[in-house]
């Protein structure tokens, strides 16, 4: 819970803002202004991800508007932002190419939607939000970095305004060898858009200035871009692919899935592509926010997978894209200063105010500006950093890193993450885990005659076997001193090292006393402190 300093220098708690309706009451004025802030950067950015995706670009309006004003009434993240997200791109736009390109794949992907919106929904009832924990945080993260590199692939023809038979049904790998033909083909008006745009995207953020740093930089790319398609003409000297189009949105809104496919394979290989991906990056971005909220609330996972899936259930049904807590919206609205989820409702209302009012004035919009939100998107995923921090962390956390972006570039997401877990795998196991150890935990706790807890882990303690250790954790009474011993273990890995350090700050921070000890015979494989560690010697 958050404190200030009185006077006396003591800590008073504030009071955590209410929930539901009286929560609304007390912070409209609050969470209004934060949700106009988030409509502003989300507008533009819903618009380029679903004509990314192959969808019409007002179904990603769509989509954001369904996540506000539909997801707001169940039990989600208190802070979170619900829409469509560019780490989704990949698996739509390559799904509707699969079943036929956009204007025949595109009901039938709405149809997927559905289908994996209802395995969300029972996965809520069945708890399996705590299995985001089993995936390895470097094969997670090089997923992730793999979707950004294909989304600036994706884009660059799209920034420079090139024509789409250019560089129709090539992949990621092409699409970057063939930048020298895109640059060689590109629109310069469109193109100058599009690279001024690029240019406000990374250098406002980077400015120190406070009343700035509140601008949504992607809000500055349309004042840009809008006057300049008017000055340079674009809607009558450059082809049609060159802007928004969004035509007649209210009749695009129907009953557009289609389910004709159900019995094929690569129905229900996206079904669960869509579902790993979406659950996955949604309850990820729900725990980072949570980190992020100045109340400390911590939300239900199990409810906001429940919430999104419904979301997703609408969505779907009537032609929107997938959605999930999306990160950049979600932690701009903490940013924003909102307190509660109304501001997520509020986004909701202005986005369909804008489809209500502002539809011609979208329509002026080049697709180039909508690039350079993703490209710096994209860039954001796989920035140099990441690899850096990846390398930091670990040189073995590097290798399952970049195993996974390989493998999703040349393949797909579910192989990639797949190959990242199973060299985890193999690495613990020629560092002394055995098959065994794999899925179970070997631990002992013990209740001490004082009231405190002891709890001695043996064996390997890794991303694998977390699942069953988190159970433990979670049921420990509160307020209580609590030990965590690792004395006895052979392996300690970077995931379950994250995981009971993030644990054991929540619960210090709730008025426990938890303390991790055992590591001095531990040597790390890099100086950061959440490295992984392998016993010298075993007492």
């Amino acid at each position: 819970m958050k404190t200030q300093h009185t006077k006396s220098g003591a800590t008073a708690k504030l009071a955590i803002p209410a929930d539901g309706f009286m929560g609304l009451k007390e912070n409209w004025s609050s969470d209004m202004l934060s949700g106009f802030m988030v409509f502003l950067l989300a507008l533009p950015l819903s618009l380029g991800i679903a004509k990314a995706s192959g969808f019409p670009p007002a179904m990603g309006v769509f989509t954001a508007m369904v996540g506000g004003l539909f997801t707001s009434f169940f039990n989600v993240g208190k802070l979170t932002i619900k829409g469509p997200a560019a780490g989704l791109i990949t698996v739509c736009s390559a799904a509707i190419i699969e079943f036929g390109g956009p204007e025949v794949g595109w009901p039938v992907v709405c149809g997927i939607i559905v289908v994996m919106a209802v395995i969300q929904v029972l996965s809520g009832f069945l708890k399996v939000g705590s299995l985001s924990d089993f995936f390895p945080h470097s094969a997670v993260h090089g997923m992730l970095a793999a979707i950004g590199i294909i989304i600036i692939a994706k884009q660059i023809p799209v920034l420079l305004g090139d024509d789409p038979s250019l560089y129709k049904g090539e992949g990621p790998i092409e699409l970057l060898m063939d930048i020298p033909k895109f640059v060689m083909n590109a629109h310069w008006h469109i193109a100058v858009v599009g690279l001024i745009g690029l240019a406000i995207m990374f250098t406002l953020p980077m400015l120190k200035i406070n009343f700035v740093k509140k601008i949504p930089a992607p809000m500055v790319v349309l004042l840009m871009a809008i006057p300049l398609s008017l000055f340079w003409h674009f809607d009558t000297t450059e082809d049609s692919y060159s802007l928004v189009h969004i035509g007649d949105f209210w009749s695009t809104v129907k009953m557009n899935a289609d389910f004709s496919h159900i019995a094929e394979f690569a129905f229900w290989k996206y079904v669960f592509m869509f579902f790993f991906v979406s659950s996955l990056e949604s309850l990820l971005t729900v725990k980072a926010v949570d980190g992020l909220d100045p109340y400390k609330r911590v939300s239900d996972y199990n409810g906001d997978l429940k919430a999104q899936g419904v979301g997703n259930m609408v969505s779907g049904l009537l032609g929107g894209l997938p959605m999930i807590s999306e990160v950049v919206r979600s932690g701009s609205n903490v940013g924003f200063g909102a307190k509660t989820k109304w501001s997520n409702f509020f986004h909701g209302i202005f986005l369909l105010l804008a489809m209500i009012l502002i539809i011609p004035l979208i329509e002026l919009i080049p697709n180039a500006a909508l690039a350079a939100m993703l490209i710096f998107a994209g860039y954001r995923l796989a920035a140099p950093k990441e690899f850096i921090h990846t390398y930091h962390v670990g040189k073995e956390q590097l290798a399952i890193f970049v195993i996974t972006i390989i493998v999703t570039l040349v393949e797909d997401l579910l192989l990639g993450v797949a190959a990242g877990i199973l060299v985890k795998m193999l690495f613990h196991l020629v560092n002394g885990a055995s098959v065994g150890d794999l899925f179970k935990v070997n631990y002992v706790l013990e209740k001490k005659p004082d009231g405190s807890i002891l709890i001695s882990l043996s064996r390997a303690a890794i991303f694998s076997n977390l699942i069953g250790f988190k159970k433990v954790l979670v049921d420990l009474p509160e307020k209580q001193a609590v030990t965590i011993d690792l004395s006895k273990t052979k392996l300690v890995d970077h995931s379950f090292m994250a995981f009971i350090t993030h644990f054991q700050r929540q619960y210090n921070e709730n008025e426990g006393n938890m303390d991790i000890i055992g590591l001095d015979n531990h040597k790390s494989f890099s100086d950061h402190p959440l490295s992984t560690k392998k016993a010298v010697a075993i007492k």
